[in-house]
């Protein structure tokens, strides 16, 4: 993880750099409450993701997928929402939810 400024990034899957900014932060905490802490599970989710969906809506954004046991929440998928962009990639927002999104899969864990 490298900070820049008001961002940190780190490396995706693929070995992409994606940006987290500090108002993308913002909206997840203010939105997402129980995200307070979750910044160290956005970058694993990020680097190393059970599965990698296509939005259905947005061709240029990746849904990242990973199940942890243990949530605030109890046992929950939390999905890592990146916008995917030739010359920028960054988080959108990031949320726990029931299931993985349905979409278009870009990559899966075996």
């Amino acid at each position: 993880m490298t900070v820049d400024g008001m961002a940190i990034s780190f490396e995706d899957l693929f070995g992409r750099r994606i940006r987290l900014t500090a108002e993308r932060w913002n909206h997840i905490e203010t939105e997402h409450p129980e995200m307070r802490h979750a910044r160290p599970r956005i970058q694993e989710t990020v680097a190393e993701p059970d599965v990698i969906v296509r939005s259905r809506t947005d061709d240029e954004v990746e849904l990242f997928h990973r199940l942890y046991e243990s949530t605030p929440v109890t046992t929950k998928h939390l999905c890592v929402v990146v916008k995917v962009r030739l010359d920028d990639k960054f988080v959108i927002t990031a949320y726990y939810t029931e299931a993985a999104k349905q979409g278009e899969k870009l990559w899966q864990k075996r």
